[in-house]
């Protein structure tokens, strides 16, 4: 295995900025308990998912509004200290590391559902409540928010790094289920982007720009969402193949006959083996698809049909039904604890985690290919994929203490990703850049795009104090 071209495991070099004790003292003035120096508090807001090691922040603000996030940001501001937005934790490509000092903003307290206008099919939260929980409160109404990234985000997290999962195949992402924001700008100034309306031709639209910059233009406090009717009926099947190349082969047919299956994920083998022992299930242990239908009972039936006869044409088999809401939910939840499935699977391991994604025509190359050297490479892997949009994660399992191993899994993600920019896709589907991968952005958008980006971040934010250091260097 060749040595990482991008280099994508190692932190930009970055000077990390000290910050004054006059801030440190302005701040325990105007919150009191609510600004922690303990170093406890400062370390679990100082790592996420991702595998570097960083110095915490110096210090923790835990905002519950608007007006705390503000004058936070004023006094961060007055001082040119970093600033840095906290929701859950959750990131798995270093957005929230202090990676040059400043202080943790946590909005996990701005947890409230502001209003639901159940007419207008449209929600307005804080930052800091989950997607779980907006879905409790939109239930009642017969509604739902369907961006479901696996992990109980933050609806703040999910807006800044522009999150999808496993329904974006048929219900978009967060770029198109975020209608309008509140947002606290470098110099802590509140500002409105957008409004409740289906659509507008009002200027620039700085809502999209917004949604996916990753805390680097400004921290949001408010958010309006798209909210969708609860299906009639929801119906979820498993389908198991002899071969990768058969599921895959499965999912494009199904895209591009235009079927309106609500979610389509793959697991592989490996993966199958690490949820079955972790969550004590029995599934048959081959790649398989999970696939769920909504609609009215008609449509669900019809669409699950088509999709069976197209499964069989490649060999699928197995073909189960899940069609109560309790066997659903174990089998989402299933899914969903992939990722804490591999880490068991490995004691003391940590997670190289990818997210390429590619039109769904080059879905079965890249994906081959990539099965391939991983498989070569003597990694243990897992392999899973919202297939049905072509994005797709191999979480690679590394002993954090062997350095030969890491340079072996960021030599695949190199390789991977340099695939999936060749077959005209992208390196991120919705993990976002973070630091793992300031340098694919330049390989995938060229500089020219990267210092347009620069250039927006240096007029909004000329002190660099909103989280320095991601997407790209100053």
């Amino acid at each position: 295995m060749n040595a990482p071209t991008h280099a994508s495991h190692v932190l930009p070099a970055v000077v990390q900025r000290i910050t004054p004790p006059a801030l440190i003292d302005a701040l325990k003035e105007r919150f009191g308990e609510r600004c922690s120096t303990a170093l406890a508090v400062r370390e679990h807001h100082g790592k996420d998912e991702s595998s570097f090691t960083v110095p915490p922040p110096s210090a923790v603000v835990f905002a519950e509004s608007t007006a705390d996030v503000a004058a936070a940001v004023k006094l961060a501001a007055q001082y040119k200290t970093p600033v840095i937005p906290f929701g859950v934790g959750s990131s798995l490509e270093g957005h929230l590391l202090a990676i040059q000092g400043g202080i943790s903003i946590d909005v996990s307290r701005m947890n409230h559902v502001l209003r639901v206008n159940a007419e207008d099919l449209t929600v307005t939260v804080q930052p800091g409540v989950t997607r779980k929980a907006v879905n409790e409160a939109v239930k009642s109404e017969g509604l739902f928010f369907p961006i479901d990234p696996g992990a109980d985000a933050s609806i703040g997290g999910m807006c800044a790094t522009r999150a999808s999962g496993t329904n974006a195949v048929r219900y978009g992402t967060m770029r198109e289920n975020v209608l309008a924001l509140e947002i606290v700008t470098a110099s802590g100034e509140v500002i409105r982007t957008g409004t409740r309306a289906k659509k507008s031709s009002a200027g620039y639209d700085l809502t999209r720009l917004m949604v996916g910059s990753e805390g680097t233009l400004g921290v949001m406090t408010e958010i309006t969402l798209r909210l969708y009717p609860l299906p009639e009926a929801i119906s979820a099947a498993v389908c198991s193949f002899s071969s990768i190349e058969a599921a895959v082969r499965t999912t494009i047919q199904i895209i591009q006959m235009g079927i309106p299956i609500a979610r389509v994920e793959l697991i592989d083998v490996n993966s199958v083996r690490m949820v079955n022992a972790y969550s004590k299930l029995s599934l048959a242990e081959s790649p398989m698809l999970l696939m769920e239908f909504h609609g009215s009972p008609n449509s669900v039936k019809e669409q699950a049909e088509l999709v069976q006869e197209i499964a069989s044409e490649h060999g699928g088999t197995s073909f189960d039904w899940a069609t109560t809401p309790e066997a659903r939910t174990k089998l989402w939840t299933a899914r969903h604890n992939t990722y804490f499935a591999g880490v068991q699977s490995k004691p003391g391991c940590r997670v190289i985690s990818t997210d390429t994604c590619v039109p769904i025509s080059r879905l079965a190359d890249c994906l081959l290919e990539s099965v391939a050297e991983a498989d070569a490479s003597g990694i243990p892997y897992f392999l899973v994929g919202h297939v049905g949009d072509g994005n797709f994660h191999f979480g690679y399992l590394i002993d954090p203490n062997n350095p030969q191993e890491r340079e072996t899994a960021e030599a695949l993600n190199d390789t991977l990703v340099a695939r999936a920019l060749r077959l005209e896709g992208t390196c991120t589907g919705e993990h976002g850049v973070g630091l793992h991968k300031m340098d694919f952005l330049k390989t995938e958008t060229g500089l020219g795009a990267v210092n347009m980006m620069r250039t927006i971040k240096h007029a909004l934010d000329p002190d660099n104090i909103m989280n320095p250091g991601k997407i790209f260097s100053w």
